[in-house]
């Protein structure tokens, strides 16, 4: 028995694959009852030969269609890991082989010793290149008892579609095996097939159960030593049985079932065939015979995983193998889209389709996006795509209009850069900061116009106030006249008549409260007026107008009205107003003899006359 297999034995081992491919077709022939339908039970994993194209992911036409990986010895080359290796301690290996002169089974032995080249018998020969005519094996140690466990462990390096699992022994087949599965690098494992004569005693299972569409992924179990012949080979058809088999590509179930990463074999029991022997070699006194397990080939028959997206696997730059993803897919095995092309979910490819991943519409102003199923839906299967961070002052789902405080430029498309302008609004002219998104006018105050609401409109003029900036030059001349007048009718229909200095300003809302020393109380009413500090509350938009006029540190003779202010406290429960309807004049001495005036006509009951007149009553006046 060879350490390694010769260059010039490659050609045969090919046939040897080759062959055990047609045995598989045969196989599935025979499930489906014969006739040239039978090689369908492989359709799943069958790449239709054509004319040549230069990207076997689309047609003629450009358009996508399924693609696949060549079918491959999917274990070739990989290292497998073994829980016993024979040589450690050199021992004696005994087959039963048959005689290719004489057809009669002879028994053969031979040393494993893992000091000398010629003589070990490591894991690797498991994967490396099979020759029928000088066979490689690996062997475990020898021990007593039939019953002990022994591991094999390959990993493929990504995920793989199986569609077989092969065995060849070097010795007879073991008398009960068990195959497992993993989908995640070996995290966690899942039974694929047992092995046994003695089903129900070794693995609590019924020997070949009934597979149905309700149990897909259960695992069988079946006797594999029906012929103990020297050289036999265990072959598991991943969908052999298996009732969906015939529409894989409408089978989530089954695509899962054949799916992994990585094949652990554990062998869990041998039948003694053989009786101990001496060793062969007085040499070798310290060599030993005994049970043992002996493989020549792990063959595992798949397709690199890609969902039908790629029709080949490469390393990346990490050495990962990796589908080299089309259709707009992403990941090791094409089974997301890659990024921005989230407009339409992803779905694997069939035979019939081949669904592309779209990219999203943003109109050139995102560079991500997600896929939202709801508004999926609510297009009809169009699209779901919900454009992210968009740029350029742009909104929308698809960044297809201006965010507020922005408007559309007409002259430009919407994927311009420059297609949405500020408005610019003026931040005392306008209302607020958004315009309108197709022309850009701003929200102009009253009396104000323009584009931005810069400038105030024909008829009004620009006032002091940010709450009315533009008012109308009539009113403003009205109210100036107004409150520089004074006569008994006005006397007698203010609240107060006081003589205070201004001592300072501040603008409240739409208010603008001036803090008066208070000299002297000529008139007041309800309110508790007295020589102190008080406030002088006046509007802002009549202060624009100059109405009243109130400058700092100068002394005013000041009527005007209460109006009543609960938050005050009950102590100062009304506040001193002074508007355009208000009398605010330049304090002068003079006007001591002219208010005394009209409180003596108010003490004789003039007040109740003039009123009830409406107006009139004469009286001094001073513009």
């Amino acid at each position: 028995m060879g350490a390694t297999a010769s260059s010039s034995s490659r050609s045969s081992s090919c046939h040897v694959l080759l062959l055990l491919l047609f045995l598989f077709s045969v196989q599935a022939s025979s499930i489906n009852g014969g006739g040239s339908s039978g090689g369908s039970l492989l359709l799943p994993f069958y790449s239709a030969t054509g004319s040549v194209q230069t990207d076997p992911c689309y047609d003629e036409s450009g358009n996508p269609k399924r693609c696949i990986p060549d079918f491959v010895n999917a274990a070739f080359g990989k290292i497998a890991k073994v829980s016993s290796e024979c040589g450690a301690t050199p021992t004696n290996h005994c087959f039963l082989r048959t005689d290719e002169k004489t057809g009669e089974t002879v028994r053969s032995c031979e040393l494993c010793d893992r000091a000398h080249y010629r003589r070990r018998h490591p894991p690797h020969y498991l994967t490396d290149l099979n020759n029928p005519h000088n066979l490689t094996c690996w062997m475990s140690e020898p021990f007593s008892s039939p019953n002990q466990n022994v591991t094999v462990t390959l990993s493929l390096g990504k995920k793989y579609e199986l569609t077989y699992i092969s065995l060849q022994f070097c010795d007879t087949k073991p008398d009960s095996m068990a195959i497992f599965k993993s989908m995640d690098y070996g995290e966690t494992w899942h039974p694929f097939q047992y092995y046994s004569s003695q089903c129900r005693k070794v693995y609590g299972r019924q020997n070949r159960a009934a597979i149905t569409k309700a149990n897909e992924q259960e695992p069988l179990c079946a006797d594999s030593n029906t012929e103990p012949i020297s050289g036999s080979r265990v072959a598991f058809s991943t969908l052999e049985g298996r009732p969906s088999a015939y529409d894989f590509d409408n089978s989530p179930v089954l695509q899962d079932w054949v799916t992994a990463t990585d094949i652990k074999i554990v062998f869990n029991r041998d039948r003694v065939l053989l009786n101990p022997a001496t060793s062969l070699s007085s040499s070798s006194s310290s060599t030993t015979e005994g049970i043992f397990y002996a493989v020549s080939d792990l063959a595992v028959g798949g397709r690199c995983k890609c969902n039908g997206h790629a029709s080949r696997c490469i390393h990346d730059s990490e050495g990962q193998l990796t589908c080299d993803c089309k259709h707009n897919t992403a990941g090791r095995d094409c089974e997301k889209c890659k990024p921005f092309h989230f407009d339409q979910p992803w779905a694997r490819a069939t035979a019939q389709e081949a669904p592309e991943c779209q990219p999203c519409n943003c109109n050139l102003h995102a560079r991500k996006c997600r896929f939202n199923n709801e508004l999926y839906k609510l297009s009809g299967g169009k699209s779901g795509g919900v454009c992210l961070n968009c740029r350029h002052n742009t909104a929308g789902r698809h960044c297809h209009y201006c965010k507020e405080g922005y408007f559309r430029d007409s002259s430009k498309p919407i994927s311009h850069r420059k297609a949405c302008r500020a408005c610019d609004c003026h931040p005392v002219g306008s209302s607020g900061r958004t315009c309108n998104i197709t022309s850009g006018q701003c929200q102009c105050k009253p009396g104000v116009t323009g584009l931005t609401c810069n400038r105030c409109a024909k008829g009004y003029q620009q006032s002091r106030s940010t709450v009315q900036p533009c008012i109308t030059e009539n009113s403003c001349i009205e109210c100036r006249i107004s409150t520089q007048q004074i006569n008994l009718h006005k006397y007698c229909s203010k609240d107060f008549a006081i003589q205070a200095t201004v001592l300072s300003r501040e603008t409240i809302e739409d208010w603008v409260k001036f803090t008066l020393q208070v000299v002297h109380v000529f008139k007041h009413s309800s309110a508790r007026l007295k020589k102190s500090i008080e406030s002088l509350w006046v509007p802002i938009d009549d202060l624009a107008c100059k109405c009243p006029k109130l400058k700092m540190k100068h002394s005013y003779l000041i009527l005007g009205t209460y109006q009543k202010d609960a938050s005050l406290g009950a102590s100062h429960s009304y506040r001193l107003i002074a508007d355009r309807t208000s009398i605010v004049i330049d304090w002068g001495d003079e006007w001591h003899q002219r208010i005394r005036r009209f409180q003596k006509r108010q003490l004789k009951g003039k007040c109740k006359s003039v009123l009830a007149d409406g107006g009139g009553g004469g009286g001094d006046s001073r513009k």
